[in-house]
Formats: structure tokens, C-alpha cells, sequence
């Protein structure tokens, strides 16, 4: 007889030994989830509860599909005509000849993992600007470092982006310095309306306040014209004034196809920000996320300043 057949003895004893181990693991976990500072405890149990809905999670995504493509079926037998996302694009979309810049020069004023949120507040700008229906002349200048070393790595399929100009050189090497206006929150200049002849630089910096006024001070180092959103007319504003860099990027979106600043505003904040109209009486409530949510958003260089000059726009 072979031995693959446990004996009852053998048997009891390997049974015995795999509830020692369990309980000598739960016991470790236990003893390990008591050092844990009650931050670190809510981490980590989000983490199990993440890990454990996962199929879950795939199953409704699947599910989400499938009622995706029955609709799609449903829309072509009733003698609808469906639009594929691509074509429907390519249709409605027509291109500015304003062009939105990002200034990636601060590379070596971040921490990786701000460099990290960078690339991400890119690749949303890149995909919105493809979906607008007035799309614009996208362009990434200064790119290197940590931040093309980021994007080399983990999305390789950037080098094949389609409607988007990317130099190593500075805005103002690849520009005329007449048509450059660097958005910053700290200039004195309020943008009232957008000229299509002008290339609007956006900095590429997340830094959580670390360097205030470090795009200011470049755009008069160089020369050119500055200027800053005019959220402190339309927007009260009841958390962190801070904007990312996508949303810098599709409010100016939004304002070329709408025409109006605040629907622009409205239409891209988020709503945990707690943005309301000017005047109105309100309350935003922050709850114990706000501190997780904000550090996800990232700041960067359109933090709102009180407006102390009215709504006068740069004379060049």
C-alpha cells in the first residue's frame, strides 16, 4: 500500500498542527494590529475590505458591461443610429488655435510621489482635450527628469499621444514671449476673457504650498504677461482655494466652449471643495477624509489670492 493514505494518527496530528498555526497567526495579527496607531488600524482595515469585495467589484464591472452592450444592441434593432465614442468625437470636435501649456521646469522641486500626481493631472488634461468639443494646441515644455522617467515606466503609450506638442526646451525658448501668458494665482491681473492668439501656461507643480508664489515671481523674471483666474468673482469657496493642474486645464476648457467663467467653474470643481456661488450663504462640511482627499487632488500652482485690483485685465 502506497503512503498517500494518512494513517488517523497522522492524520489528527496534521489536523492539530494547521489549528496551532491559524491560531498562533491570529494571535501574531492581533498582537501586530494593537502597535497600530488607530490611523493605521483604519488603514489597514480598509485594505482587507478592499481585497476582500474585489470579485465583487469585478463582477459588477462585468455586469456593467454586458447592460452596456445590450443597449447598444437594443438601440440598433429599434432603428436608432449608434455613435461609436471615437467617431462622435472626431465629429463634434473642432480644434482652437489657443494653446494651453504646461511648464514641467519643476521637476526638481518635488517629491516623487508628487511627481507621480503630475503625470496623472496630465493624463487627465491629455483625455479631456481629446472629448472637448473646442479642443486646444496641448503642449508639455521642459520635459525630463523624474517626471518622463514616471511616464516612460508606467504608460509607455504616451510617446504615441495624438494632438499634443512635447519639447524638452522652456515655454519661452520654443514661443514668442509677446504671446505667453503664465496663470498664476499671485498675479495682480484678473483674466476676463481668452484670446486665441495667446499660449496660457499652467505650472507643473505639486508642492502643497511649499513654494507660494514661485510662478509669479518666474513669469516676471522672463517678462511676460501673468494673470489669474477670476474665481474670486463667481466662487465662494469653504476648503483649501487650491487647484490642480487638470483643473486649471479644463475650466479654460470649459470657459472656450461655454463663454462663461462661472458655468466654467461649477462645471470642474469638485464638489467636496464645497464651491458655491458668490454670496451665497452656506456651509461646507469636511469630514476626516478631507485631509486623504486633498493630498489625492494635489495642489499646484492656482491658489486663489483675494482679487485686490478688480476685474482689470493685463494691458500688454
Amino acid at each position: 500500500m502506497t503512503s498517500e493514505y494518512l494513517t488517523p494518527s497522522k492524520e489528527k496530528n496534521d489536523v492539530a498542527s494547521a489549528t496551532e498555526n491559524k491560531e498562533g497567526q491570529s494571535s501574531a495579527y492581533k498582537k501586530e494590529t494593537e502597535t497600530l496607531s488607530k490611523k493605521q488600524r483604519k488603514k489597514l482595515m480598509r485594505h482587507q475590505k478592499w481585497e476582500e469585495e474585489r470579485n465583487l467589484r469585478k463582477q459588477k464591472r462585468k455586469e456593467k458591461r454586458q447592460k452596456r452592450s445590450l443597449e447598444r444592441k437594443n438601440q440598433g434593432e429599434e432603428g436608432g443610429e449608434f455613435v461609436g465614442r471615437k467617431r462622435l468625437r472626431k465629429e463634434v470636435t473642432t480644434s482652437s488655435p489657443l494653446r494651453l501649456v504646461i511648464d514641467c521646469s519643476f521637476d526638481n522641486l518635488m517629491m516623487f510621489k508628487d511627481v507621480r500626481k503630475l503625470h496623472k493631472q496630465i493624463q487627465r488634461c491629455y483625455s479631456v482635450n481629446r472629448r472637448a468639443a473646442h479642443s486646444v494646441q496641448f503642449n508639455l515644455t521642459s520635459l525630463g527628469g523624474q517626471l518622463k522617467q514616471n511616464m516612460d515606466k508606467t504608460d509607455e503609450g504616451w510617446v504615441n499621444w495624438k494632438d499634443i506638442t512635447v519639447k524638452t526646451e522652456a515655454y519661452h525658448e520654443v514661443m514668442a514671449k509677446e504671446e505667453l501668458v503664465y496663470l498664476t494665482s499671485d498675479s495682480p491681473n484678473v483674466l476676463t476673457e481668452l484670446d486665441e492668439t495667446k499660449a496660457y501656461v499652467i505650472g507643473g507643480l505639486v508642492d502643497h504650498n511649499h513654494h507660494k508664489g514661485i510662478t509669479f515671481k518666474r513669469a516676471q523674471e522672463l517678462g511676460i504677461d501673468h494673470a489669474q483666474l477670476p474665481l474670486n468673482s463667481f466662487v465662494k469657496m469653504n476648503s483649501r482655494k487650491v487647484l490642480a493642474v487638470n483643473h486649471v486645464f479644463e475650466i479654460m476648457l470649459v470657459y472656450l466652449e461655454k463663454g462663461n467663467w462661472q458655468e466654467a467653474f461649477f462645471t470642474v470643481l469638485p464638489l467636496r471643495k464645497g464651491a458655491m456661488p458668490l454670496g451665497q450663504k452656506g456651509t461646507a462640511t469636511e469630514d476626516e477624509e478631507e485631509e486623504e482627499e486633498s493630498d489625492r487632488d494635489s495642489d499646484t500652482a492656482e491658489t486663489v489670492t483675494p482679487n485686490t485690483t478688480g476685474n482689470k485685465q493685463d494691458q500688454q
